[in-house]
């Protein structure tokens, strides 16, 4: 697979309020919907004995604690959802976080830490084959997310955009998307902006189902990136 190139993605055409409908792609945008929520129900049947196994195994570390862990995020345009999660921190983990802020690894309004000690130990494991992630299966069937978009950001984060930053909610958010097969943490915050909406004048099905391939080989550690 190509590599992506940050100087071709910063010079993605910007979007202007007289140009806002250059992203629009209503034909790609329906018919992804469509296998959005096909493929959501069938991945939630195929994959329910391990979200079995998963929520014992939470309820076996701590029996008070919630399985699900539900988080206010920003979808398109801005509008606001609850993204669901296995939870994968202890329950008091977004009091800690102000307390950890200098330790985050991540340049811009994004927070990333190698050893968070706010993770259990079964959510070490979940979260290291992203198997924390499979409950958004629910929210690509209630519409608010899409197996492949910008990835969408807390409300805390959002507050902190530029209107320019906020370019990459124009279209429904995804699990995973071409940031996430470009680096991972090696990004930083600008080049997410820039990838993302290269992503959004770029999406086509084809594109979308190349970003699923290789979010697939990252899964199985064989990814190499774009």
């Amino acid at each position: 697979m190509e590599k992506v190139d940050f100087k071709m993605a910063q010079a993605t055409p910007q979007f202007s309020e007289q140009s806002r409908t250059s992203y629009e792609k209503p034909v790609h945008d329906r018919a992804w919907r469509l296998f959005d929520f096909i493929a959501a129900i069938l991945a939630l049947i195929i994959s329910a004995p391990i979200l079995l196994i998963i929520s014992a195994s939470i309820k076996i570390e701590n029996w008070k604690a919630p399985i699900f862990f539900k988080q206010k995020r920003v979808g398109k345009n801005g509008k606001t959802f609850y993204m669901y999660k296995f939870r994968s921190m202890y329950v008091d983990a977004e009091a800690q976080l102000a307390k950890l802020q200098a330790q985050n690894e991540m340049e811009g309004h994004m927070f990333k830490m190698k050893d968070d000690p706010r993770i259990t130990k079964v959510g070490k494991w979940i979260r290291k084959t992203s198997l924390d992630e499979f409950p958004q299966f629910i929210n690509i069937l209630k519409g608010d997310m899409s197996f492949v978009g910008p990835r969408p950001p807390l409300t805390t984060e959002y507050e902190k955009y530029t209107n320019y930053d906020k370019k990459r909610l124009l279209v429904t958010p995804g699990c995973t998307g071409l940031w996430q097969v470009s680096g991972r943490n090696n990004v930083t915050f600008q080049e997410m902006v820039e990838l993302d909406l290269k992503y959004i004048k770029k999406r086509s099905i084809l594109f979308n189902i190349k970003i699923l391939l290789l979010t697939f080989k990252e899964f199985t550690g064989k990814g190499s990136g774009m």
